[in-house]
């Protein structure tokens, strides 16, 4: 069963810039270490069960070495990044990764076996999870995980787990743009193995959406309707993920934050829900909107 999104990868040119905006942002991030044998490192910013992730080439020449492996969800990071970066996967986590590949290729869908996967922490503290990728029939920003870490484990990589001066709690929701909304959304459906929802209209990205809500988090499909952050998004970037929405325990505790940050204020908006809501573009964010929603 898939459980919530795990966590957004957003891939930036150098981590050490990367984390000293997210902190302007207000988020609480610490690096992460690195993925062995790979040539990349990261750091995280970790929620209440979730977690951003900042990641960046380390080692170009061992990276060039293995990013054109079939099937790995690591290729092409450094073609992304040069794009402009942002948020370049979602981690769908669920908690039995072989009969999620069995039911996908049920459906007639190019899957992976589970791939291990393991970073160690400056700590010395080694993480260990399995993904499952799509094949490149179906090339959407996604990937699955099990977690073998327990979260306790996981949340003891950082510090200070779910403690931002934001206020952020967790992920609520991530965001694809596309200028086909049905048929994208019935991709995503038969790849989730999840109905198809009926659109709604986003208010502050200006856009018909189809949401798949997966545990406490969401999924959103985006048609740009009106001229807006998906229709800006899809201009300069095209069809993928191009939002993360947080919610916080205080969005005056996150306006603060960033004011003390001389960072310039953020534009507001109201979302469907009758909920206020701020938003950080791609220049403040490492490529990607990020939205903030709360009391």
């Amino acid at each position: 069963m898939l459980t919530r999104i795990d966590h957004v990868m957003i891939g930036v040119p150098d981590l050490a810039t990367g984390m000293a905006q997210y902190r302007k942002l207000g988020f609480d991030i610490e690096p992460g270490g690195i993925h062995p044998g790979k040539g990349t490192h990261n750091a995280i910013a970790f929620n209440r069960d979730d977690y951003i992730e900042l990641i960046a080439i380390g080692d170009r020449a061992q990276y060039d070495r293995v990013a054109a492996a079939s099937l790995s969800h690591d290729g092409g990071l450094a073609r992304f990044v040069a794009a402009g970066g942002g948020i370049r996967y979602v981690a769908i986590q669920c908690d039995d990764l072989e009969a999620q590949v069995r039911g996908m290729r049920a459906r007639g869908l190019e899957v992976s076996d589970p791939i291990p996967g393991a970073r160690t922490t400056p700590a010395g503290l080694t993480l260990h999870w399995r993904v499952a990728v799509l094949g490149a029939a179906n090339p959407l920003p996604i990937f699955f995980i099990e977690h073998a870490t327990s979260i306790e484990q996981r949340r003891a990589q950082v510090v200070r787990a779910n403690a931002h001066p934001n206020g952020v709690q967790a992920i609520e929701r991530v965001y694809m743009v596309t200028t086909e909304l049905d048929r994208e959304s019935a991709l995503y459906a038969r790849v989730l193995g999840m109905p198809q929802p009926a659109p709604q209209r986003g208010t502050v990205i200006m856009a018909d959406m189809a949401v798949f809500d997966i545990g406490p988090s969401g999924l959103s499909i985006a048609c740009p309707c009106a001229p807006g952050p998906a229709a800006e998004a899809l201009a300069r970037r095209g069809s993928g993920v191009f939002q993360m929405l947080c919610r916080t325990a205080s969005m005056a505790d996150a306006a603060r934050w960033m004011m003390s940050q001389d960072m310039p204020p953020l534009p507001q908006g109201v979302r469907n829900t009758g909920e206020r809501a701020m938003l950080a573009g791609p220049e403040l964010a490492g490529g990607t909107y990020l939205g903030f929603v709360g009391q």
